[in-house]
């Protein structure tokens, strides 16, 4: 018989995303050689307001004619990012949003403020497990950078949050000194999908 039904039906429901994923961060130098997802929950920074990842492409348009009509676009430029809100205010999360790899020992009990330099680098890992809890997407930014202005907006009724911008940078063996041949074919890192006993 056939479907009465019209309309862009769903066709796995078990691979609707809804929830948030887990923002684990490491150090990038001691894991750049893996191409696989290599922290775990020991590396999350909390409880999260948002999560949100975006690859952004630019494209060049070939034109011709009168009136000018589009024959090609060419992508020339690529970024990924992803933007999250951590609750949880804690020193190592306050020097994560700071730039800082959170990972390096400090023996301070405060965070300077002025005098900023260059944001280190560090490994970051969006782990989002879909509601059937038998599959995984993990977005791996494998060399990345930390890039926000920290905000930290107190309410009377609801848990502040502080947003932080992780910015996915080259990881392919044309860095010297912190990349991997490993990424050379995905410079800006990957997601990967887990199923059933791969799950991290």
């Amino acid at each position: 018989m056939a479907l009465t039904r019209s309309g862009p039906l769903t066709k796995n429901p078990q691979v609707v995303a809804l929830g948030l994923a887990q923002i684990r961060v490491g150090v990038s130098a001691t894991n750049i050689a893996s191409a696989e997802a290599v922290l775990t929950a020991i590396h999350s920074i909390g409880a999260l307001a948002n999560t949100k990842f975006t690859g952004k492409t630019d494209f060049w348009k070939l034109e011709s004619g009168f009136p000018l009509l589009e024959d090609l676009s060419l992508p020339i430029r690529e970024s990924c990012i992803l933007e999250c809100g951590f609750k949880e205010i804690s020193m190592a999360n306050l020097q994560l949003a700071r730039g800082i790899d959170p990972s390096d020992e400090y023996s301070d009990t405060n965070i300077s403020l002025g005098g900023l330099a260059a944001p280190e680098f560090v490994r970051m890992e969006a782990v989002y497990t879909f509601p059937d809890n038998q599959s995984q997407m993990v977005i791996i930014f494998p060399r990345a950078n930390v890039v926000s202005s920290v905000e930290i907006d107190m309410k009377a009724e609801d848990a502040a949050v502080v947003p932080i911008t992780f910015e996915a940078k080259r990881a392919d063996s044309g860095i010297v000194s912190g990349g991997n041949s490993v990424w050379d074919t995905m410079p800006l890192g990957s997601i990967v999908f887990l199923t059933g006993g791969n799950m991290v």
